[in-house]
């Protein structure tokens, strides 16, 4: 008889099968046990066939990647530490010495970060395009371009670009394109399928920090594709570079994940809401809403996200210039429900000050105003207390 340490180590006793809950089981494990030799041996990581290792998945991390694919309409995911990680993962897996990539010049900072960082000491250039302008992309296009990065919409400055002529550009030098799908979140447009057309991108990068996550307590992200090619190429970047994700965090997305679609529509409706408001109002020079008229980009919007007119919960203003840097700090300052702070799309709404002038590329060229941007990220709180925070705060300036 075998001690009691060995013995509770290597209990004998199984649950029995089919057991059936609205949750599905949580499966713990980097090792992984086989039954034999000749199955270790016959296993392959790079397919859902069966389990090797904790890294390459778990029956967890499997449903969460099968759930998300059918989210933005793709067939093969991957996940990632972390939106950034994401963006990494592609640009690693596609690109290498000598190449370059193209980057919207309104796109999420530490895309731009990477590009002038890891990936220029890799040897790979970048350039920067007007977002706004399809023409100076297929102009920007080279030999040597061999991935492009889309967001809808900007990060920031929330400018919605014409996305289909985007990726037609691509398409016509034979560019794989990958877009940053965080705003959008599968739910305003499908990134595959624009508006039932066949066409759209290769691959989209999702931050599931926002909206999937829903309670600003989780850091992933998911790589989707329906390309069978660039799937293969992914996995193996993403085995070779080590990325995991906690099985705890999955447990999280899974559980949070059915209620993506009531909750990114009740962000909407408010942010919405508010944004008319601060239309209305004399402090505000411009706001920068995709689904507003007038704000950059409506009427692409319109075009790819009339059907589901959706425009999720985030948007911007810009203070008429007569308003110091000192007044829209107080601004801020004196909101007691928007809370200061990074991120979006969980329950508590957050606002984030920005001096353009520092962003220091191709979209301050073009940028129109003088005065202040703040960034808004509705929550789940009610409109109107919102709304009497936003009027306390106004005039306290």
């Amino acid at each position: 008889m075998s001690k009691p340490s060995t013995t509770l180590i290597h209990h004998p006793y199984t649950p029995p099968a089919n057991f059936a809950a609205p949750q599905p089981g949580i499966y713990k494990a980097s090792t992984v046990f086989f039954a034999d030799v000749a199955a270790m041996r016959a296993r392959d990581w790079k397919t859902k066939a069966g389990y090797t290792y904790g890294l390459h998945g778990t029956p967890t991390t499997f449903t969460l990647e099968e759930r998300l694919a059918t989210l933005e309409g793709g067939t093969e995911c991957l996940l990632v530490p972390s939106g950034l990680a994401a963006i990494s993962l592609v640009s690693f897996a596609f690109l290498k010495s000598g190449d370059e990539v193209l980057i919207p010049d309104n796109a999420y900072g530490p895309n731009k970060a990477l590009a002038t960082g890891e990936l220029a000491n890799f040897g790979i250039t970048h350039r920067l395009y007007d977002a706004m302008n399809p023409a100076d992309l297929a102009a920007k296009l080279s030999d040597r371009t061999r991935l492009v990065w889309l967001e809808a919409a900007g990060s920031v400055t929330m400018e919605f670009p014409d996305l289909p002529a985007l990726v037609k550009a691509c398409r016509a030098r034979g560019v794989v394109t990958a877009l940053d799908n965080t705003w959008g979140a599968g739910l305003a447009f499908a990134p595959f399928d624009f508006n039932g057309s066949g066409q759209g991108v290769d691959i989209s990068v999702h931050a599931l920090t926002k909206y999937p996550s829903g309670g600003g307590d989780v850091l992933m992200g998911s790589v989707v594709t329906r390309d069978e090619r660039l799937h293969r190429a992914l996995k193996l970047t993403h085995m070779r570079t080590g990325f995991g994700v906690g099985v705890g965090d999955v447990e999280t997305l899974l559980r949070s994940l059915p209620s993506i679609g009531l909750r990114y529509a009740a962000h909407d409706r408010s942010a919405r809401e508010l944004a008319r408001w601060l239309a209305g109002r004399e402090e505000i020079a411009q706001v920068l809403h995709p689904a507003l008229e007038g704000s950059p980009g409506h009427a692409n919007w319109r075009a790819l996200c009339g059907g589901t007119d959706l425009a999720a919960g985030l948007f911007s203003v810009v203070f008429d210039e007569s308003f110091s840097t000192e007044q829209v700090d107080r601004f801020c300052d004196s909101l007691n429900l928007f809370r200061l702070g990074y991120s979006w799309g969980g329950p508590v709404s957050l606002v984030v000050p920005y001096d353009i002038g520092l962003m220091r590329d191709a979209s301050v060229a073009r940028w129109p105003h003088k005065g202040t941007l703040v960034r808004f990220s509705v929550g789940l709180e009610d409109v109107e207390d919102l709304r009497s925070d936003l009027q306390q705060a106004l005039a306290r300036m």
